[in-house]
Protein backbone atom coordinates (compact mmCIF):
# COMPACT_ATOMS: atom_id res chain seq x y z
CA UNK A 1 0.00 0.00 0.00
CA UNK A 2 1.21 3.60 -0.87
CA UNK A 3 -0.33 6.66 1.05
CA UNK A 4 0.93 9.64 -0.74
CA UNK A 5 0.11 13.16 0.77
CA UNK A 6 0.18 15.88 -0.96
CA UNK A 7 0.14 19.80 -0.18
CA UNK A 8 2.04 22.95 0.43
CA UNK A 9 5.14 23.37 2.29
CA UNK A 10 3.75 23.46 6.60
CA UNK A 11 0.57 21.95 5.47
CA UNK A 12 1.26 18.83 7.77
CA UNK A 13 2.13 16.24 4.84
CA UNK A 14 5.34 15.44 7.06
CA UNK A 15 3.57 15.09 10.47
CA UNK A 16 0.64 13.28 9.48
CA UNK A 17 2.85 10.82 7.97
CA UNK A 18 4.81 10.35 11.13
CA UNK A 19 1.73 9.99 12.84
CA UNK A 20 0.27 7.04 10.21
CA UNK A 21 3.32 5.22 11.24
CA UNK A 22 3.62 6.09 14.26
CA UNK A 23 -0.29 4.31 14.62
CA UNK A 24 0.51 1.74 12.60
CA UNK A 25 2.22 -1.38 14.17
CA UNK A 26 3.31 -2.92 11.08
CA UNK A 27 6.30 -1.90 9.56
CA UNK A 28 5.56 0.77 7.28
CA UNK A 29 8.43 2.94 5.36
CA UNK A 30 8.26 6.95 5.55
CA UNK A 31 9.66 8.89 2.32
CA UNK A 32 10.04 12.15 2.57
CA UNK A 33 10.52 14.97 -0.35
CA UNK A 34 13.47 16.43 1.19
CA UNK A 35 14.69 12.68 2.44
CA UNK A 36 15.34 11.77 -0.66
CA UNK A 37 17.54 14.85 -1.64
CA UNK A 38 19.50 14.23 0.97
CA UNK A 39 19.98 10.65 -0.56
CA UNK A 40 21.07 12.58 -3.44
CA UNK A 41 23.44 14.47 -1.49
CA UNK A 42 21.46 18.24 -1.85
CA UNK A 43 23.00 18.16 -5.57
CA UNK A 44 19.28 19.42 -6.49
CA UNK A 45 18.25 22.58 -6.08
CA UNK A 46 14.29 24.14 -6.23
CA UNK A 47 14.16 25.06 -9.59
CA UNK A 48 11.79 23.79 -12.03
CA UNK A 49 13.96 21.33 -13.92
CA UNK A 50 15.41 19.82 -10.00
CA UNK A 51 12.25 19.67 -8.66
CA UNK A 52 11.05 17.69 -11.78
CA UNK A 53 14.22 14.93 -11.56
CA UNK A 54 13.04 14.99 -7.51
CA UNK A 55 9.53 13.95 -8.41
CA UNK A 56 10.69 11.69 -11.01
CA UNK A 57 13.13 9.80 -8.45
CA UNK A 58 10.46 9.61 -5.70
CA UNK A 59 8.17 8.04 -7.76
CA UNK A 60 10.42 5.55 -9.43
CA UNK A 61 11.58 4.97 -6.06
CA UNK A 62 8.18 4.36 -4.63
CA UNK A 63 6.46 2.26 -7.51
CA UNK A 64 9.76 0.09 -7.57
CA UNK A 65 9.72 -0.53 -3.84
CA UNK A 66 5.71 -1.06 -3.77
CA UNK A 67 6.03 -4.05 -6.55
CA UNK A 68 8.34 -5.51 -3.10
CA UNK A 69 4.90 -5.08 -1.02
CA UNK A 70 6.24 -2.67 0.78
CA UNK A 71 4.40 -0.31 2.39
CA UNK A 72 5.10 3.18 2.02
CA UNK A 73 3.81 6.56 3.35
CA UNK A 74 4.96 9.61 1.26
CA UNK A 75 5.32 13.29 2.02
CA UNK A 76 6.22 15.41 -0.31
CA UNK A 77 5.21 18.81 -2.67
CA UNK A 78 4.04 17.24 -5.65
CA UNK A 79 3.34 19.76 -7.99
CA UNK A 80 4.05 17.87 -11.58
CA UNK A 81 0.23 16.47 -12.37
CA UNK A 82 2.79 14.22 -14.43
CA UNK A 83 4.05 12.39 -11.65
CA UNK A 84 0.41 11.85 -9.61
CA UNK A 85 -0.90 10.20 -12.79
CA UNK A 86 2.02 8.10 -13.20
CA UNK A 87 1.77 6.87 -9.88
CA UNK A 88 -2.18 6.51 -10.12
CA UNK A 89 -1.22 3.97 -13.36
CA UNK A 90 1.76 2.77 -12.34
CA UNK A 91 1.36 1.89 -8.58
CA UNK A 92 -1.33 -0.91 -7.72
CA UNK A 93 -2.38 -0.32 -4.41
CA UNK A 94 -2.33 4.03 -4.34
CA UNK A 95 -4.13 6.34 -2.18
CA UNK A 96 -3.76 9.92 -2.39
CA UNK A 97 -4.49 12.13 0.10
CA UNK A 98 -4.37 16.08 -0.85
CA UNK A 99 -3.94 18.62 2.65
CA UNK A 100 -5.53 22.06 1.67
CA UNK A 101 -4.64 24.34 3.76
CA UNK A 102 -5.02 28.37 3.80
CA UNK A 103 -2.76 30.43 2.88
CA UNK A 104 -2.72 32.67 5.67
CA UNK A 105 -2.40 29.29 7.80
CA UNK A 106 1.07 28.38 5.77
CA UNK A 107 2.02 31.93 5.70
CA UNK A 108 1.94 31.95 9.80
CA UNK A 109 3.26 28.37 10.57
CA UNK A 110 6.43 29.25 7.83
CA UNK A 111 7.27 32.97 7.50
CA UNK A 112 10.63 32.51 6.69
CA UNK A 113 9.54 30.77 3.97
CA UNK A 114 6.66 32.59 2.79
CA UNK A 115 7.86 35.86 3.20
CA UNK A 116 9.08 36.43 -0.25
CA UNK A 117 12.73 36.95 0.51
CA UNK A 118 13.55 33.48 -1.10
CA UNK A 119 13.31 32.38 -4.56
CA UNK A 120 11.46 29.63 -6.22
CA UNK A 121 9.18 29.07 -3.64
CA UNK A 122 6.11 26.54 -4.46
CA UNK A 123 2.94 28.83 -4.05
CA UNK A 124 4.96 32.30 -4.65
CA UNK A 125 6.84 32.04 -7.39
CA UNK A 126 6.44 28.38 -8.72
CA UNK A 127 2.64 27.78 -9.42
CA UNK A 128 1.17 24.72 -7.06
CA UNK A 129 -1.34 22.62 -9.27
CA UNK A 130 -4.07 21.06 -6.46
CA UNK A 131 -4.34 17.25 -7.33
CA UNK A 132 -7.17 16.10 -9.24
CA UNK A 133 -9.10 13.63 -8.21
CA UNK A 134 -7.32 12.84 -4.98
CA UNK A 135 -8.64 9.87 -2.77
CA UNK A 136 -9.26 12.15 0.28
CA UNK A 137 -8.88 15.78 1.01
CA UNK A 138 -8.54 17.59 4.43
CA UNK A 139 -9.32 21.28 4.81
CA UNK A 140 -7.78 23.37 6.63
CA UNK A 141 -6.45 21.40 10.28
CA UNK A 142 -5.42 24.05 12.37
CA UNK A 143 -3.55 22.00 14.64
CA UNK A 144 -2.13 18.52 16.09
CA UNK A 145 -5.06 17.17 17.56
CA UNK A 146 -7.38 17.43 14.16
CA UNK A 147 -4.67 15.87 12.15
CA UNK A 148 -3.84 13.32 14.62
CA UNK A 149 -7.91 12.87 13.87
CA UNK A 150 -7.58 12.47 10.29
CA UNK A 151 -4.52 9.79 10.88
CA UNK A 152 -7.09 7.47 12.54
CA UNK A 153 -10.05 7.91 10.10
CA UNK A 154 -7.13 7.44 7.30
CA UNK A 155 -5.51 4.01 8.91
CA UNK A 156 -9.55 2.52 9.54
CA UNK A 157 -10.50 3.27 5.96
CA UNK A 158 -7.79 1.82 4.82
CA UNK A 159 -7.63 -1.24 6.92
CA UNK A 160 -3.71 -0.88 8.23
CA UNK A 161 -3.97 -1.62 11.61
CA UNK A 162 -1.99 -4.81 11.41
CA UNK A 163 0.22 -5.70 14.33
CA UNK A 164 4.31 -6.50 13.19
CA UNK A 165 3.67 -10.11 14.32
CA UNK A 166 0.79 -10.80 11.52
CA UNK A 167 2.30 -12.31 8.20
Amino acid sequence: MVIWIVGLSGSGKTTLAKMICDKLKQKILHIDGDLVRKMYENKLGHTIKDRFINAKRISKLVEALSRQNINIVVSVLSIFPKWLNWNKKKIKKYFEIYIKTDFKVLKKRKPNLYSGRQKNVVGLDIRFNEPKKPDMVIKDCKNIKELRSKADIIIKKLDLNLSRDDK
